[in-house]
């Protein structure tokens, strides 16, 4: 009862050794050209392909943003090293410098050169993080291109006023304090 066909069919003379051989020769070949399922088979090809291109998309974004993340650290460090290496010191500064941060009014202690330069447009006043500091116009002109945000106070040299200002007459002083 647990004999295969095969061997039954072996038994009753019906086919010889040979042929039982090349039965099982045929079926193995069967099986290896069309392993389990066929159409089935295509199917999960296709599904763990459509993976596979899924996963090299997403580890491709993921690649692209931290790379974008590095090279935006890099340029802050470059900023803040800019400022760091060209700020001018304000010991002993005695004299209140007033300026406007957005809608906030903050003071600096300047020493009465450092005023009168910030006056003239030769220094500025540029934020880094929680601090300002006063770098010459050079550097807050590179800073403007980076990003305009960090610098808070760049006089320039003062242009003709418009014929039809009607305060042309009235010049404000530049130590004029507030």
């Amino acid at each position: 009862m647990g004999n295969s066909l095969q061997d039954q069919l072996l038994k009753a003379g019906l086919v010889n050794e040979q042929k039982v051989k090349q039965a099982r020769s045929a079926k193995r070949k069967k099986v290896k050209q069309h392993p389990k399922g066929g159409a089935g088979d295509d199917a999960a090809r296709q599904a763990v392909e459509r993976a596979r291109r899924e996963k090299l998309e997403r580890d491709r974004a993921l690649n692209r943003q931290r790379q974008e993340e590095a090279a935006r650290r890099a340029a802050e460090n470059e900023i803040r090293q800019l400022i760091h290496s060209n700020r001018v010191v304000r010991e002993r500064g005695d004299i209140a410098y007033n300026f406007t941060d957005g809608n906030k009014l903050k003071r600096i202690y300047v020493n009465k050169a450092q005023q009168a330069k910030l006056v003239a447009g030769r220094l500025a006043v540029v934020r880094q993080d929680d601090f300002y500091e006063l770098v010459p116009t050079e550097v807050a002109e590179r800073l403007l291109e980076r990003d305009a945000r960090l610098v808070v106070v760049l006089n320039r040299p003062e242009e003709k006023p418009a014929e039809d200002d009607p305060y042309a007459e009235f010049q404000v002083p530049d130590d004029l304090m507030w």
